[in-house]
């Protein structure tokens, strides 16, 4: 049996193409992403409310210190907001996939006061817990949420 040299590249060129869209896939955002985390009967009061803090470096370290530590966001959302660098979320759950901050869409689609709704009410149907008053002040939700914004590039 004789090797076809055309063949075998086309097959390569096939495979590489494969592995790149599974890398691209496995870290955008789905659909399900852009769908708003908040109940409709919520979600004209979470997007009218505004962060008062006003992005610096200090309070991007803030959040991102409140992120990867005593909040532990990263460890379902990732050190990048990707649900993990492999795109796979560290923690497994039962229940809807964790948001990817780092999808662009998503950045554009959501509001600061819906993530801040979020961090105060949890999501329903997710893993996602409410924080406030009990693991983070006000403030400390709203640092997260300038850090949350830096993934997409906002």
């Amino acid at each position: 049996m004789q090797l076809n040299p055309r063949k075998i590249l086309a097959m390569a060129g096939l495979i590489y193409v494969m592995f790149i869209l599974s890398a691209v896939m496995s870290v955008a955002g789905t659909p399900d992403d852009l769908t708003p985390r908040v109940p409709p009967e919520s979600l004209k009061e979470a997007r009218s409310l505004q962060n008062p803090l006003t992005s610096t470096p200090d309070l991007i370290a803030k959040g991102k210190k409140i992120y990867e530590g005593r909040a532990y966001c990263s460890a379902c959302h990732g050190l990048e907001g990707a649900k993990g660098s492999s795109g796979k979320m560290i923690v497994p759950s039962e229940t809807e996939p964790p948001t990817n901050f780092a999808d662009a869409a998503w950045q554009a689609t959501r509001t600061d006061g819906e993530l801040f709704w979020i961090l105060k009410h949890g999501s329903h149907g997710t893993d996602m817990a409410p924080y406030l008053p009990l693991y983070l002040s006000e403030d400390d939700a709203w640092a997260v949420v300038l850090y949350l914004r830096t993934f997409g590039g906002v």
